[in-house]
């Protein structure tokens, strides 16, 4: 039983969308992906574009830090098997407490990646075979410790986030922080003056202090001693052919964007499958009341929850008269007979159930899209990167609220929920976001199929290229001309100083001399 009030018009959009098809590849290209140091959710983004890619007789490997997943006789999965940043091992409440440096883990674990991952006998083989590919994409956040492979190869990154302003400026469009949020900051168009000058100075810091200074010296030590005849990490990185963003402009602010940069939002997601009996027959059993369901995602688990929050949802759950559905990866004592717990969900089934009214999420992004996709309303409760800045957009567009764990009590979170699920503006404006996420003339996946292939095509497509790429930050922002210009305006001055001091002495001078004469 799909939302009869909503699929009407996305079904209709969706139908439309799909209906452009691709023209047939010249041949079967290798395309290989490049997602080292990379969470589940970063994968499932890459995931929809290797299967659509394999469906056209391409081969895809996947080199990952991740367990094999996928079935389709045209993917093979390679994970490394090295032990870091393996999700069992993340913590994210533990990091969120200790938020003061919230990415010193890359600091000291990328740097072993990088020295690690070349010994690993597959990812070596790999690297001897990389001239046999015909691109590669690369996961751009956080993988320079792939760089290597693509010296001399076609390169495409994939930004699962969105459009990151590091990498818009290496490809020569540099975001404006008068209203080009950084990456982790929610504030609200148009930005006051002091968000515009913290926003600067966030943008600046994390690019420089952050990560050209503190994050990639070690890495490229690490690289340059097994690869001494490699050029430089950035050298690399300015190669790059193509960007896949991971956004769209009816879910995110819209930005000018170069030929190079492509949004694909919501590439993951996709109409419902049928529910298996026992979640359907759940979710329909709730009546008129409907069902929340509670996810955290991948890497933030409801299991590692502290339990002063736990209880308090319990609590909660216990005063509602929704059933709530949630995604907890343990066993859990004492659970309300309206909750049903589960290691493993259909997010996407879920959403796009009639009776489903509320999602309580962790405010990650591809959750987010999923439930605008869907339209269903959110309450986020964000912990770490991105996830407040997505948890603003949320109450700001009126697609639902947020909470700060801090904070929580369980009437609060009743409360929060109660608002959620009795005014419809929530429903609403959902919806009308939803729509025009589906009105796209070709759907997102298809679209970076396209430029997948176009780059292939084209030999890496240098006609994409913005010639602002080549242009040093003094070129850029014209510190030379500026210099120019302020040197010629101070000559001019000189010049027309010596000319009126020239002038004045000689009208002066000659009054002078015909007073003397008079006298």
């Amino acid at each position: 039983m799909m939302k009869s009030t909503t699929t009407c018009v996305l079904v209709v959009m969706l139908v439309g969308s799909i209906m452009g098809k691709l023209s047939p590849p010249e041949r079967s290209y290798k395309i290989l992906m490049l997602l080292p140091v990379s969470a589940r959710s970063h994968r499932n983004v890459f995931n929809p574009l290797a299967e659509a890619l394999a469906d056209r007789g391409h081969k895809i490997v996947m080199l990952t830090n991740q367990p094999k997943s996928s079935k389709h006789p045209n993917i093979e999965d390679i994970p490394h098997d090295l032990p870091y940043f393996k999700e069992g091992n993340i913590n994210a409440f533990y990091r969120r407490k200790n938020h003061s440096r919230p990415m010193q883990a890359f600091e000291t674990l990328l740097p072993a990646v990088a020295r690690e991952l070349y010994k690993v006998p597959v990812v070596k083989d790999l690297y001897k075979r990389r001239k046999e590919f015909d691109v590669m994409l690369i996961d751009e956040f956080l993988n320079e410790v792939a760089y290597p492979f693509l010296h001399e190869v076609p390169f495409i990154t994939v930004s699962t986030s969105g459009m990151e302003p590091r990498i818009s400026s290496v490809l020569g469009n540099v975001p404006n922080p008068a209203y080009v949020p950084h990456s982790w900051l929610g504030h609200k168009a148009p930005m006051s003056i002091w968000h515009r000058f913290y926003n600067t100075v966030v943008h600046i810091k994390s690019a420089l202090y952050w990560w050209k200074w503190t994050i990639l010296p070690p890495i490229q030590e690490a690289i340059s001693a097994q690869f001494p005849e490699l050029p430089l990490l950035l050298d690399l990185e300015r190669n790059v052919s193509l960007s896949l963003l991971n956004s769209h402009f009816s879910i995110n602010t819209p930005l000018p964007l170069l030929p190079s940069q492509v949004e694909v939002g919501a590439m993951h997601c996709r109409p419902a499958n049928p529910l298996p009996q026992e979640l359907e027959s759940w979710i329909t059993g709730a009546g008129s009341s409907g069902v929340i369901y509670f996810s955290l995602g991948s890497v933030a688990r409801s299991s590692s929850m502290p339990i002063q929050y736990r209880d308090l949802f319990i609590q909660a759950f216990r005063r509602l008269p929704q059933r709530v559905i949630w995604k907890y990866e343990e066993e859990l004592e004492d659970v309300p007979d309206n909750v049903m717990i589960s290691k493993w969900l259909p997010q996407q089934d879920i959403l796009a159930h009639n009776n489903v009214k509320v999602f309580i999420t962790h405010g990650g992004l591809l959750s987010m899209q999923e439930a605008i996709y869907h339209a269903t309303p959110l309450l986020a409760l964000p912990i770490l990167a991105d996830q407040p800045k997505n948890s603003v957009f949320i109450k700001n567009s009126g697609l639902g609220d947020f909470l700060i764990w801090e904070e929580l009590t369980v009437d609060v979170i009743v409360d929060a929920l109660t608002k959620i699920l009795n005014e419809p503006k929530y429903k609403e404006n959902v919806l009308k976001m939803s729509v025009p996420l589906h009105d796209q003339l070709v759907p997102p996946t298809e679209l970076a199929v396209f430029w997948t292939e176009y780059v292939i095509r084209h030999k890496g497509a240098p006609q994409l290229r913005s010639p602002a790429a080549q242009l040093s930050w003094v070129e850029f922002l014209m510190l030379d001309v500026i210099f120019i210009l302020h040197l010629a305006v101070i000559v001019l001055l000189f010049i027309l100083r010596r000319i009126i001091r020239v002038i004045t002495a000689k009208i002066f001078g000659s009054s002078g001399k015909m007073k003397k004469k008079n006298e």
